[in-house]
């Protein structure tokens, strides 16, 4: 095979976004890593490979992709309603709030984040050359330059049309005119001026279908630190971790130096990609050598409880295999005591119609999360829309609003962090909760807000790392330790 050579960059001293309109052949991320292994510019890394793959993965999915056609927002949509009635009426079927529905079909982006040396800019070279044909516009441009043409554009748009107009949105159709897919090189967040407009700006390009793929010095979590108002940031920080597929680029190790998936636990949607992730973390949390993958099968009461792929302490199930059978706590409780890792795959969004499916779904999360357990999901949609639709959320909204129960100011009151978090993100408030038909009482109400709390829990990196033997944690020392705390939990819960 014949390596395709890269088209030149086309560059202006007078612009600030630089647009390359390309045709490049079929050559992906993993086939550049596998020529510069070959031709011993590169040693091939079992992390770095994961991370091309990653890359790979989002090359597929965007050669079926076709962004839809960019449709500015009119002037007037994007001005506040007038509270005057009279105005009210004038106004009326005339013009229509502008909406930042995030297209269905937008492939995940990736946010890949390193200490310096890890390998960004070559990673984001082989991404941004070789996008497939089909992608005839794209852009990358390192992240501060991307900023200040915004806030000259934002800065324009206030000039001519007034500072009431929300110009946010009318620049981010501006910018998707540019490209498809926008890659951003270093990616970080310090001005409280950025800080305010990111989350909408970010969403108004996706919801125009724009593609993201950014690097940066630091995981999500991590951004605007200390920074001014950061509680008005979160909202952004969700986003980015809901919409991209977040990498870490520093290779870390456990204590038989096997490398630790690069991404977090949880993946959605059921893309191409949630294969890959799925097997793995099945990899790393089983024992391929010493325990190959099989089925095995234990007894709860006398029934059998099947395990459709086993391997050391890790078990493997579709949601169909666990959830979909009628399956009770005491057969999750079996299972935590003979396995330390759980990967369910296929887990769907669950309406009021699928309550059985989440009740059961939410007994085994406590199952998981009181023994101590590590938790794989890939879901067909984000956490917190997993006992949810979105349908049901945005009903429920717009019915508190109409009564008059649910105010746009609203406290989140009596709810913890990760609920508001989550809560910021779909509009709703504490009140709405309480006040919805979303749920049957105030112990499911409770159950649900528990269950995304401790899948919240059970996805930080804390959680995680804790008794794999990782090397920066104590290696296989601390896993011993570990595995003898888990040792007394089982003898207490026999």
């Amino acid at each position: 095979m014949v390596r395709p050579t890269s088209p030149p960059f086309a560059t202006s001293n007078n612009r600030l976004i630089v647009t390359v309109v390309v045709f490049p052949d079929d050559w992906g991320p993993l086939n550049e890593y596998d020529e510069r292994v070959h031709s011993r510019q590169l040693r091939d890394d079992e992390h770095q490979r994961g991370i091309v793959q990653s890359l790979q993965d989002l090359h597929d999915m965007l050669k079926d992709y076709h962004a839809p056609t960019v449709v500015h927002p009119t002037i007037e949509s994007l001005k506040p309603q007038s509270k005057s009635f009279f105005s009210s009426l004038l106004r009326r079927g005339t013009a229509k709030k502008h909406s930042t529905q995030i297209p269905s079909n937008l492939p995940k982006g990736l946010y890949m984040y390193g200490d310096v040396g890890s390998g960004k800019t070559m990673l984001m070279d082989m991404f941004y050359d070789t996008l497939p044909h089909n992608v005839t516009s794209k852009t990358r441009i390192h992240f501060h330059s991307f900023m200040q043409d915004v806030h000259k554009r934002l800065h324009a748009m206030k000039m001519e049309h007034g500072s009431d107009l929300d110009a946010i949105q009318y620049v981010a159709a501006d910018l998707a005119e540019k490209g498809s897919v926008l890659c951003f090189d270093e990616f970080q967040c310090t001005d409280v001026a950025d800080a305010m407009i990111l989350r909408s700006l970010l969403e108004g390009l996706m919801s125009h279908g724009v593609v993201l793929v950014t690097t940066s010095n630091r995981h999500p979590d991590d951004l605007y630190k200390n920074g001014i108002q950061r509680s008005s940031f979160i909202p952004c920080i969700n986003l980015l971790k809901t919409r991209l597929r977040v990498l870490n680029l520093d290779s870390m190790t456990d204590y038989r130096k096997i490398p630790r998936p690069p991404s977090g636990v949880f993946h959605h949607p059921l893309d191409r990609a949630a294969t890959g992730h799925a097997e793995k973390w099945f990899r790393f949390l089983g024992d391929m050598d010493g325990d190959p993958p099989h089925a095995a099968t234990h007894q709860v009461w006398g029934r059998n409880i099947e395990v459709p792929k086993a391997s050391g302490k890790a078990a493997m199930f579709t949601f169909s295999e666990l959830i979909g059978k009628a399956t009770s706590a005491a057969d999750y409780l079996e299972l935590v005591k003979s396995y330390d890792a759980f990967i369910i795959t296929g887990v769907p969004g669950m309406t009021h119609r699928e309550r059985d499916l989440a009740r059961r779904f939410i007994t085994f999360i406590d199952a998981i999360y009181e023994s101590r357990a590590k938790l794989v999901l890939t879901t067909a949609v984000p956490l917190f829309q997993l006992f949810m639709s979105r349908s049901e959320i945005d009903d429920a909204l717009e019915g508190g609003r109409t009564k008059g129960s649910v105010k746009e100011a609203e406290d989140h009151e009596g709810v913890d962090d990760v609920m508001r978090q989550l809560m910021d993100d779909m509009g709703m408030n504490m009140k709405m909760l309480k006040n919805s038909n979303l749920f049957s009482g105030d112990e499911e109400r409770f159950a649900f807000s528990r269950a995304l709390s401790r899948l919240s829990e059970m996805g930080s990196q804390e959680w995680v790392e804790r008794g794999l033997g990782m090397e920066h944690r104590g290696g296989l020392h601390e896993k011993e330790g570990w595995q003898r705390v888990r040792s007394r939990w089982r003898e207490d819960s026999m």
